[in-house]
């Protein structure tokens, strides 16, 4: 009892300032760039490691919502499959982005929703089972819609195999989801009492993927990072702001308002990276790699900010 205790304190300590742990992480891993490089190579693993432990959580009644509300959840995913690939391929043209940086920043805006935008509709007290919902569906539309969304946009940049991405998709994002929802369906007493470690595993198999992203992208990380880091705070803010927007403008209540900028504005930037490394370089898994740290502190401010503001509209 007092052993589960202690681990619930550390995993609690962990999420909470999972932000600031990516960042003190990402430093030391540019500082000693040696000590991380290893991991590059496993990235695909955490990343697998960290959908697993997504389809754990998942229970088929969570797919209600898109009977029930359809017509929300619709506006988030296509809010995430239009808007983000369409800001950041504006976002590279604006600022005339390296060829690798460009290709990165489409990437992260392609991805679907991550697990992230559920913890920050529920900080912003929104419409948690809708956030869910959305993202679950457009981590299993990726598959398809991912690899042709950067097909459409990165072609400009770059060759583009669209069933090379798709193949990688099923088996980091699809794969461990399906084995670990199957898990949670026919063995929930486990899943039960794995869920006091299961958000810790999660949150140090996303800080591993920064850090060996930032370790193996060392050399050129000084010269690029000023203009990538502007790129990426303005592609996540104009993400988070257009999917608010673009809710209150349907007149939707105000919880689905505060969801919906989470789940358009925040992305599955792990999968970024992996893509990046896969099939186009370390260079180009930078954006997301930033992006993953920079979400993680902007997503707090911004649910701080709706806790701060009154809305009648519930």
């Amino acid at each position: 009892m007092f052993l589960t205790k202690i681990i619930g304190a550390a995993a609690q300590l962990l999420s909470r300032y999972f932000a600031l742990w990516v960042v003190l992480s990402a430093l030391l891993s540019y500082l000693v760039p040696e000590l991380f490089t290893h991991l590059a190579a496993y990235i695909p693993l955490l990343l697998g490691l960290v959908m697993f432990g997504m389809g754990l959580t998942l229970k088929p009644s969570d797919f209600a919502e898109v009977l029930r509300r359809p017509f929300m959840v619709c506006v988030g995913i296509l809010g995430q499959f239009v808007l983000m690939p369409l800001i950041a391929y504006l976002v590279c043209l604006a600022f005339a982005l390296p060829d690798e940086l460009a290709i990165g920043v489409i990437l992260v805006g392609c991805c679907p929703g991550g697990t992230a935008s559920n913890v920050m509709s529920y900080l912003a007290r929104g419409d948690v089972s809708l956030s869910v919902t959305i993202t679950a569906c457009t981590t299993l539309l990726a598959p398809v819609v991912t690899p042709a969304l950067i097909y459409l946009a990165a072609s400009t940049w770059v060759e583009v195999s669209a069933q090379a991405l798709f193949l990688s998709i099923v088996k980091v994002v699809l794969l461990p989801i399906a084995l670990g929802v199957l898990l949670n369906v026919c063995a929930s007493s486990l899943v039960r009492r794995l869920t006091v470690v299961l958000p810790s595993v999660s949150v140090l198999a996303i800080i591993a993927i920064v850090c060996a992203v930032v370790a193996v992208s060392r050399p050129s990380l000084s010269s690029t990072a000023p203009l990538l880091l502007l790129v990426v705070i303005l592609h996540n803010t104009l993400g988070l702001a257009s999917g608010y927007l673009l809710s209150r403008c349907l007149h939707l209540p105000s919880p689905a308002c505060r969801t919906l900028c989470f789940e358009i504005g925040m992305q599955n930037s792990g999968l970024g990276v992996a893509l990046a490394m896969a099939h186009f370089g370390p260079l180009c898994a930078l954006p997301s790699a930033l992006f993953s740290v920079w979400h993680n502190i902007s997503g707090p401010l911004v649910a701080a900010l709706f806790n701060r503001t009154k809305d009648a509209r519930h």
